[in-house]
């Protein structure tokens, strides 16, 4: 599969515009999305009018939302067992959700 061309994709984060290189433009878009919304929280409940601190603040915020969710998942995957564990189990959701697809296609 060839590697999609980057491409200039302008995106407006916390009233400012920015022109970003990136293969899809949809997920560029959902990233600056994200990051506005960080930053315009960290704002609404903060005391700063300072932009760069505001950056920093919703950056601390992501970079702890990545960390617990990084833990989750080790603690998860911690060994063999339980990554066993959940292939068993997503195996037996899928089962149970093709199970009730068929029935809906059958009575459909």
């Amino acid at each position: 599969m060839a590697e999609e061309e980057a491409q200039a994709i302008t995106v407006d984060i916390y009233d400012q515009t920015y022109r970003l290189r990136g293969s899809d433009q949809a997920y560029v878009e959902k990233l600056a999305a994200l990051v506005d919304m960080k930053m315009r929280a960290v704002a609404a409940h903060g005391r700063t009018a300072d932009s760069l601190r505001v950056a920093v603040l919703a950056a601390l915020n992501i970079a702890d939302e990545l960390m617990r969710l990084q833990e989750r998942f080790d603690a998860a995957t911690a060994s063999p067992e339980s990554a066993a564990a959940l292939r068993n189990r997503a195996h037996t959701l899928a089962g149970l959700l093709d199970e009730v697809l068929g029935n809906e296609r059958k009575a459909g």
